[in-house]
């Protein structure tokens, strides 16, 4: 029977400590320290943004850029998945998701012409933290 009881309490320390385990904390996330591990480097950046997604509301930005090829790469982290829609004269160019786990998602699109581009991140699974990026391809 002791050793039973010497079972039993193990399994419950092993519980109580896995219990514990270190979860991202997304109210407290340093964004720009995790979007800096999170989000590949890249040259020719000619528009990027990064936070955090606490309810379902988008976040929008709009840069103006060049016509081009581009890609466009979103990465989150959290749970569930975050998408980026990406639209340019009332056109919608691309609508790309990313399962919020820290992996990049990336996608090519082509601008058929200079002018303001608007981006909106959004995820109905919030809260999470987001980055994208749209980098000229080489």
């Amino acid at each position: 029977m002791p050793r039973a009881l010497s079972a039993v309490a193990a399994a419950a320390v092993l519980l109580g400590v896995s219990g514990c385990a270190q979860q991202l904390s997304v109210e407290n996330a340093d964004v720009p320290a995790w979007k800096a591990t999170a989000m590949p480097s890249a040259s020719g950046i000619v528009a990027e943004d990064s936070g955090r997604i606490l309810n379902a509301q988008p976040i929008d930005h709009t840069e103006t850029v060049p016509a081009g090829r581009y890609t466009l790469t979103l990465v989150c982290e959290g749970g569930g998945k975050a998408f980026l829609a990406v639209r340019s004269g009332g056109k919608e160019l691309a609508d790309l998701g990313a399962a919020c786990y820290g992996t990049p998602e990336s996608r090519k699109i082509t601008l058929p012409e200079s002018g303001p581009l608007e981006l909106s991140a959004s995820s109905v699974d919030a809260p999470l933290i987001y980055a994208y990026q749209l980098v000229t391809e080489g």
